[in-house]
This record gives structure tokens, C-alpha cells and sequence, in this order.
């Protein structure tokens, strides 16, 4: 069966973010969203965990369902921030923890409780390394998945500009054989991925990290096989191209950490014009924040364009309430916006409209610009302003945004590209 599966998530219990981020709420915003796995993010928080024995009920596959959306599977997930010394740097690695089971997220808790406040925040900050908290997991089941969490943003990462590490063995050192997939993030896509030669066997997959229910499957993995736990784990340690079929991607230039620059200046630089300026701020003359692309050049081993033979396909695509913001020449957040939003996500889930239907049937149930919007958007004809140092890129569909408002030497705008796969 066709899986669409979100499987980095928050609950409410999570700093900045909603209150309905709960099993319900994000059930029913799964369907709407056309998505039929998700997981439960924050299992390690002692209150959302409880709700989640309450509300979650086992399906015999290794994974859960709610009783009011019997169709949308859960997956215990968990995000944990290490923060720690090693080589003379402080270390900001956040993870993703994937368990086969409730009985397995709470063994994990048990152990990490004995670390840490697990109750601060829906993702706990402890002191421990991510290669010993990896062998903490690994040590109660081999069964986990241990995913380092979008791999390149610069202060929480594996590879991050600000306190990552330049490979998986330096972060991990012996225990890096467990470290089967990565995630790319918002700010990075599998293509930029591609450039690395020491992630040719590592799985790429691409998730939400959503902070509210209707940013989930912003991104997301596609799967053909049965709806299983240890099926869908064994897809993704064996990259196995039969069952992991493809990501669905955001344009990475929308990241709020995709090129560099400094925020409170204003400034905006890629990775030439950084380099131009030393990495320094023209404006405070303080360190840039080195965004995404120019640390994805830093490591790099082959050129832009490098498609590795054994790559997973993916899919960009724009999410739909930005799509028929752009048509309507209207905030994402006012109230035409929205009746449109809820109008077609009532005909057919958001992806289905976005991937799959037929330009006939777009024109048939959106207005002209709404439908054209979507159309170009599969094309990657869009412009968009590259996101930097927290703040997300600015897309633009129907027309050329300028970066010049951001004191730039250059408009780094850029057409962005897509892999069509249908």
C-alpha cells in the first residue's frame, strides 16, 4: 500500500508549539493532509506520554491508531537535544528516536530520566553525547531507528555550521554503523545531499518537524509496502528504492536557514558573498550565521547536479495555503484564504491536490490562479528569496521578488528546479 509518513512531529508540550498538537487533533489534520502515518513526537514528555497510552490504540503492526481516525497509524517518535563537549567545542546534536512499541518508548524514558528532566520540554535537553545516547537506545532495542534530525541547520545538528561535526564517525565514533538515515530538513534537500560521497549509503528522509497541525507533511516520505513498523524501518535501513519510493520536499531556498547572513542586520549573502566578506557581518562586522548551502559546499565532494546511482527520487512542491495566498494577493492567515483552503481540502486531501491531480480537474474545483499556481509550482516555476539566519525564504509564484531589500552585492533569488517523477 501507498504510505505517506510524517514521522518528526512536536506535541503541544514542546516550546513554540500549539496546544493542538495531540494525537486528535493531528489525526484529523493527517487526513486532511492526505498523510497515513505519522508519529507521536515527544513520547520522552511524561504527560503526553500518558495521553498517548490513553488515546492510542495498538494495530498489530507495531503501530497505533485513534479511535475517531482509524486510517491515519502512529509511530512512538522522540526529539532529543544533546548538548556537550567534545574536541574542545560545545556540541548542540538533536536526534530522532523511532521505537517499535509504547513498552520500548518507556524503557527509554525510564533510562533517560535518570539523565535528565524529561519534563522541561516536549524535546528534553540532556547533557548526554549523541554517540552515548544512541548506545542508550540501541542497547534497549535494536529494533529503534536513530535519525540525526535536520542534519545540516547551523546550531542543532549533526553537521551544523555552529556545533555539528564534519562526519557521522566523528559525532558517533563506533556506534555510526547504527546511523542508517539522516534527515535533510527544510533547509537542505536530497540533492544537496547527493554532493557528499559519504552519504551514499544513507538514507535520506525529509519530515515536517511541525509546530502546529497544519504544517504537517510540509514534508514527507513515500512508501510501497505494508503498513508495519519494522516493514517501513527495514525499507529505510536497506534504502531499499522498491519500498522507500521517494521524499516530498520543500524548496530548500524557503528554509529559514538556507544561505547566510545576520538577521538583525539585514543582511543576506550566499555562500560567494560570504565568502567575499570573510564570513563577516559588513554591518556589526560580527561572525555571519554560514547557512546551509555554504556548508553543504564546505564538505561537499562533487559537484552541483551529482545524481549518486542508488539516490532516492524526490518531489518539491509549495504548500497550498501559500499557493492560494499568492493567488488572491492575500495573507495566508485571512479569512478568503482559509474558506478556499478548507473548500478544496474538502474535495480531495492536500497532497492529492498538490501531486496528483489532473490540470482539468485543478481548473474544475480552484479558481484560474489558485489552479495556475499549483501548475507552476509542479514545474518549479517559482522565484523565491532564500531564507537566512532564522528567517524563511520568501516564495513568489506569480511574480519576481527582489532580495535587494536585504543589502545583498547580488539578488540571490533563484528559479527553482524539480525532478518530475510522474
Amino acid at each position: 500500500m501507498k504510505i505517506i509518513a510524517d514521522l518528526h512531529v512536536h506535541s503541544g508540550f514542546s516550546r513554540a508549539t500549539s496546544k493542538d498538537m495531540n494525537a486528535a487533533t493531528m489525526a484529523m489534520w493527517a487526513n486532511k493532509k492526505g498523510i497515513n502515518l505519522l508519529g507521536t513526537g515527544d513520547f520522552t514528555h511524561p504527560v503526553h506520554f500518558k495521553n498517548l497510552q490513553k488515546t492510542l490504540k495498538p494495530a498489530g503492526n507495531g503501530l497505533y491508531t485513534t479511535p475517531s481516525e482509524p486510517s491515519v497509524f502512529f509511530m512512538p517518535t522522540a526529539e532529543i537535544s544533546s548538548i556537550y563537549s567534545q574536541g574542545g567545542k560545545v556540541r548542540r546534536i538533536h536526534n530522532i528516536i523511532m521505537a517499535p512499541g509504547l513498552e520500548v518508548a518507556e524503557k527509554i524514558n525510564n533510562t533517560l530520566g535518570k539523565r535528565g528532566n524529561l519534563s522541561s520540554d516536549g524535546r528534553p535537553i540532556l547533557g548526554t553525547p549523541a554517540k552515548d545516547l544512541l548506545k542508550i537506545v540501541m542497547d534497549i532495542s535494536e529494533d529503534c531507528l536513530f535519525v540525526p534530525a535536520h542534519a545540516w541547520t547551523p546550531w542543532f545538528s549533526v553537521f551544523g555550521s555552529k556545533s555539528g561535526f564534519d562526519s557521522i564517525e566523528e559525532c558517533f565514533g563506533e556506534y555510526a554503523k547504527y546511523i542508517y538515515a539522516i534527515e535533510t530538513g527544510l533547509s537542505s534537500d536530497p540533492e544537496m545531499n547527493w554532493r557528499l560521497s559519504a552519504l551514499d549509503k544513507i538514507t535520506l528522509l525529509s519530515n515536517s518537524d511541525a509546530h502546529s497541525p497544519g504544517k504537517l507533511g510540509r514534508e514527507a516520505n513515500v512508501f510501497d509496502c505494508k503498513m508495519d513498523y519494522r516493514e517501513i524501518i527495514d525499507a529505510i535501513r536497506k534504502k531499499d528504492k522498491t519500498r522507500f519510493l521517494y521524499t516530498l520536499e520543500f524548496f530548500p531556498e524557503e528554509g529559514k536557514y538556507h544561505y547566510d547572513g545576520h538577521r538583525l542586520c539585514n543582511i543576506l549573502f550566499s555562500p560567494a558573498e560570504s565568502k567575499r566578506h570573510n564570513n563577516i557581518c559588513p554591518v556589526c562586522k560580527k561572525p555571519l550565521t554560514v547557512g546551509v548551502m555554504n556548508r553543504v559546499d564546505e564538505l561537499a565532494d562533487r559537484q552541483e547536479g551529482f545524481v549518486p546511482p542508488n539516490a532516492l527520487p524526490c518531489v518539491h512542491m509549495a504548500p497550498l495555503v501559500e499557493i492560494i495566498s499568492e493567488a488572491q494577493v492575500a495573507g495566508v492567515n485571512t479569512v478568503g484564504v482559509k474558506r478556499e483552503y478548507e473548500k478544496l481540502t474538502g474535495l480531495y486531501p492536500e497532497l492529492t491536490i498538490l501531486m496528483d491531480l489532473p490540470d482539468a480537474e485543478l481548473f474544475k474545483i480552484a479558481g484560474r490562479r489558485t489552479a495556475e499556481g499549483i501548475i507552476k509550482v509542479r514545474a518549479g516555476d517559482i522565484n523565491i528569496v532564500p531564507g537566512y539566519d532564522g528567517v524563511y525564504g520568501e516564495i513568489s509564484i506569480f511574480s519576481q521578488k527582489s532580495a535587494a531589500a536585504k543589502k545583498s552585492d547580488e539578488k540571490p533569488s533563484a528559479v527553482i528546479r524539480q525532478q518530475n517523477l510522474f
